[in-house]
This record gives C-alpha cells, sequence and structure tokens, in this order.
C-alpha cells in the first residue's frame, strides 16, 4: 500500500504541478505504480478543467472561458508535455546521429519554438470549437494511457533518467490495472471510439519513431501526449465519440 500510494503521489509529482503529496525522489519499486496511475492523474486534471468550464460559463463570454481553460490545461501540467514536443520537434530537423543529443539540450532551437506556438494555436482553436468539454476528462486519460503502452510495449532508447526507471519496473499487472480501470471510463461516457482513435495515433508514432530512432525518448512520451490529445479534440469535434 505504501508503495502503491508513492506512485500515486510521484505519477501526480510528474505529470502536473498540483501542490498534493509530491514525491521528488523515484524510489526503486515505485515508478511502475507511477507509470499505472499517468491515465488517471489525466482523467483527474480533465475533471479539474470540465469543473472550471462549469464554474466560469454562466459568467464569462464563450471563447473568453475556452481561452481560459486552455491557459489552465498549459499551467496545471507545467508544460512538460509541450517542452517535449518541442525538443522532439528540434531533433527532427537535424541529422539522425544528432537528434538525441540536439533533444536532450536544455534550450529550445527555432524550429522547436515556431512548432510548439502553431501548436499551441491549433490546440487553442481546437478547445474553443469543442462543444463536449465533458469528454476532457478521457481525452487527457487516453493520451496518458497511450503514453503507458508505449513504455510497456516499445523499446526506451536513453539510458539514463526517469523513463529508464519506468520502462524498467512497469510490469504486466500494472499495466493491466491501468488499462482496466481506464476501460471502464471509456464504459462510463461511451467513448470506445476514442479509445480506436488514440491507439491509431500510438501506431502512426510508433512506426514513424521506431524507424527513425529504434525507440522512445521521455520527450518522445511527451509529444505522443501532445499530438493524441489534439487528434481526439478535433475527432470529438467531428462527431467521433
Amino acid at each position: 500500500m505504501n508503495k502503491l500510494f508513492k506512485g500515486f503521489a510521484l505519477a501526480l509529482s510528474m505529470l502536473s504541478i498540483l501542490p498534493f503529496f509530491k514525491v521528488h525522489d523515484f524510489y526503486k519499486g515505485i515508478n511502475g505504480y507511477a507509470v499505472m496511475f499517468y491515465p488517471l492523474v489525466g482523467f483527474l486534471l480533465g475533471l479539474i478543467l470540465y469543473g472550471a468550464f462549469i464554474l466560469l460559463t454562466p459568467y464569462l463570454p464563450p471563447l473568453h472561458v475556452s481561452i481560459i481553460i486552455f491557459s489552465l490545461w498549459v499551467v496545471l501540467t507545467g508544460a512538460l508535455h509541450l517542452d517535449g514536443f518541442a525538443d522532439t520537434v528540434d531533433g527532427l530537423f537535424v541529422d539522425k546521429k544528432r537528434a538525441l543529443e540536439v533533444m536532450k539540450d536544455p534550450h529550445n532551437g527555432g524550429m522547436g519554438i515556431t512548432f510548439s506556438i502553431v501548436f499551441l494555436l491549433l490546440k487553442a482553436s481546437s478547445l474553443a470549437a469543442l462543444d463536449a468539454v465533458y469528454l476532457l476528462p478521457v481525452i487527457l486519460m487516453l493520451s496518458r494511457l497511450s503514453a503507458v503502452l508505449e513504455i510497456y510495449l516499445y523499446p526506451y532508447i536513453s539510458q539514463n533518467g526517469m523513463g529508464s526507471l519506468a520502462k524498467a519496473e512497469f510490469n504486466r499487472w500494472q499495466l493491466f490495472v491501468a488499462l482496466a480501470y481506464s476501460f471502464m471510463v471509456l464504459v462510463l461516457f461511451e467513448s470506445y471510439i476514442l479509445m480506436f482513435v488514440s491507439l491509431l495515433v500510438m501506431f502512426v508514432l510508433k512506426s514513424f519513431f521506431i524507424k527513425r530512432y529504434d525507440g522512445f525518448t521521455g520527450d518522445i512520451y511527451g509529444f505522443s501526449i501532445e499530438m493524441t490529445e489534439l487528434v481526439l479534440l478535433n475527432a470529438v469535434i467531428v462527431g467521433l465519440q
């Protein structure tokens, strides 16, 4: 139970700036549990966003509410995945042999910044066009479930860092638990199609990054989460749920 709670606390600390249960050390034995809770943390963050939407909608214009919710989305996650998105884009614009080195550079390059701005505009616009805001918890959950599947199924190519610990400790039982509670949420929201859309995005990204790098890094997990969220937002907009 202690490892279970510390795993949840670590997942919450890593994926959000919420000031609860802060764990800053990657204790041996809790990293797999942390991965198991990634989708749950996404679901909770989505609930916060939806709750803010419900509270603000009666008092503010719709576009202004959307911008506030989008800003809150970025702030709550500490822009962690967006940083991975920018680093991954930077890596795509250099030779394959230099890409991992570029991605580890703490300073973002021009292409990473430019594509991040474009991406943020697209995502903000998608959120503004979203009528089924109640599905935000599902969207944030599924994007992190994709990262969980990528951690379990595909090679991790960095030798150090928290991603290597997560990959080493995440086991089949923990994957089953993550899939089981995520599926129960999908049943509750009747959002089965979104699951297939998120899996499709994952397979496309997997095909590309396995071919280019032979595996994933922490930055690519962040890229995957951001791209999955954008695609799912637009899937809901066109009526796929």
